[in-house]
């Protein structure tokens, strides 16, 4: 830190941190981080999702981490979970396919379905 400027900006980018974190009413992505999700690389996928919300200006989105989600050959495991539609759940999600993920599915509405691993209908 070598001036209030940098800490004022350091803040404001902690609080939209915190803020993606916690975000209510709008899409979720919840990240299976399970010993065998963390083993896979569920950390640096989930990091890469946060970064590319925060690219994208996306602060409305709440991402949160769940465990073991069971299906261990296909983690590291997304899910999304977007207002008013089924949960979809996508498998092998590297860092690449998290950011991929976050353009297509979050921003522009429309899944990438060759990575769906199942859709639920929670209605």
């Amino acid at each position: 830190m070598k001036s209030m400027e940098d800490l004022e900006r350091l803040k404001e980018e902690t609080l939209r941190d915190i803020q993606l974190r916690s975000a209510s009413g709008g899409p979720r992505i919840v990240v299976g981080m399970g010993t065998c999700g963390i083993a896979a690389g569920a950390r640096e996928t989930m990091l890469a999702i946060i970064d590319e919300l925060k690219v994208r200006r996306k602060f409305d989105v709440t991402i949160s981490e769940t465990g073991c989600i069971g299906l261990c050959a296909r983690e590291p495991i997304v899910e999304v979970h977007m207002p008013g539609q089924p949960k979809v759940v996508y498998g092998n999600v590297d860092p690449s396919r998290g950011r991929q993920i976050v353009v297509s599915h979050i921003v522009n509405h429309k899944p990438i379905d060759q990575w769906i691993l199942n859709v639920e209908d929670n209605s």
